[in-house]
């Protein structure tokens, strides 16, 4: 079954060149030209992944990335953020938001495939023996993609679960910055370091009860992060 992509871009020709790019590789692919339709097509079909512009006519792009992660029904849904804003700000806000990934226009066919391709096998973490891991009181279910703190659920991006999964098979063991990108995000792309600073702050903010003080995720100051256990 091909994975099925919504590219949302308000400009047609830089879309159809999107859509041409991904349909030569066998995605299945929809889309949209601003946000309203973005969010209309969003919520009649599931998508693996939104190639999503930020700037956008009727609903901008990081309202339509917060609808993604706040609904339940699109956690699996992966999120990569195209746009001409390049500056740190920018990026840092996008991935705040919700998104696993971003790339600045102008950009390669070759880069955006090989970060769609990243982002998808984030989605599909391996499966191990283990199917569910125990720590404290939060459970990890690797078949049903869910995570509980004190049973309660928590919704978490694909990058955020396969991040939380990954420390969490290993508890107890430290991972500097570049290990992690490695292990998460994958070594054939470029991803900026404070990428993993985003996303370990988002985890505690949505698994911890006191993201200031974790009880789970927690820092070797200028070494790395770990799970305690």
């Amino acid at each position: 079954m091909n994975e099925k992509i919504l590219v949302v871009e308000d400009e047609r020709e830089i879309a159809d060149l999107i859509a041409y790019t991904l349909k030569k590789e066998n995605f299945e692919v929809t889309i949209a030209l601003d946000g309203e339709t973005a969010l209309k097509k969003l919520r009649e079909n599931f998508f693996d992944l939104v190639v999503l512009d930020l700037m956008l006519p009727k609903i901008q792009g990081l309202e339509i990335c917060k609808v993604i992660r706040n609904n339940p029904d699109m956690q699996k849904t992966g999120i990569i953020i195209v746009t001409a804003k390049g500056e740190e700000f920018d990026k840092i806000t996008g991935l705040e938001a919700g998104a696993d990934d971003y790339i600045t226009k102008p950009f390669s066919s070759k880069e955006l495939l090989a970060r769609i391709k990243a982002v998808l096998r984030r989605t599909m973490p391996a499966h191990s023996k283990q199917k569910i891991i125990k720590i404290k009181e939060m459970v990890i279910d690797k078949e049903k993609y869910l995570v509980t703190v004190k049973g309660q659920p928590k919704r978490l991006s694909a990058t955020e679960f396969k991040l939380l999964l990954y420390l969490a098979e290993r508890p107890n063991k430290i991972f500097n910055r570049d290990h992690l990108l490695d292990a998460v995000w994958g070594h054939e792309i470029y991803v900026d370091s404070r990428t993993v600073d985003v996303h370990i702050r988002r985890l505690r903010l949505k698994i911890e009860e006191d993201p200031d003080n974790p009880e789970y995720i927690k820092t070797l100051r200028g070494i790395g992060y770990y799970i305690e256990a």
